[in-house]
């Protein structure tokens, strides 16, 4: 048998400690729930010490890894700031509002002058 991967912390919304299935793997839960998954799939345990399985694609869309003394003494990891600097592609960017075409104000109560 081969050694135990170790688990790795994971955060979202919520910290949860994950291992990725080597092998297949069948479960029921404490409550008689049946949970299964395969080579690829996460066994993960969240904060209540709760296991399930999620799906690779899934969870590898949901959680990120958090980095080695990224959580010190339980303490909450802040975000990056988003840089000032930023541009995005045109496409992505928000447009102005523009006036109506007809000339009439969006509210019956105001009138164009």
């Amino acid at each position: 048998m081969k050694a135990p991967t170790p688990w790795i912390t994971y955060r979202t919304r919520f910290l949860v400690k994950a291992k990725q299935l080597t092998t297949s793997l069948t479960f029921a839960d404490v409550l008689g729930r049946q949970h299964s998954g395969r080579k690829g799939d996460y066994l993960v345990e969240s904060a209540d010490g709760v296991l399930r399985i999620a799906p690779r694609q899934i969870f590898e869309d949901i959680y990120v890894p958090l980095l080695s003394g990224e959580m010190l003494s339980g303490e909450i990891p802040e975000l990056p700031e988003a840089p000032t600097n930023l541009s995005l592609p045109l496409h992505l960017t928000r447009k102005s509002p523009q006036p109506y075409r007809n000339g009439r104000s969006p509210s019956p109560n105001l009138r164009s002058v």
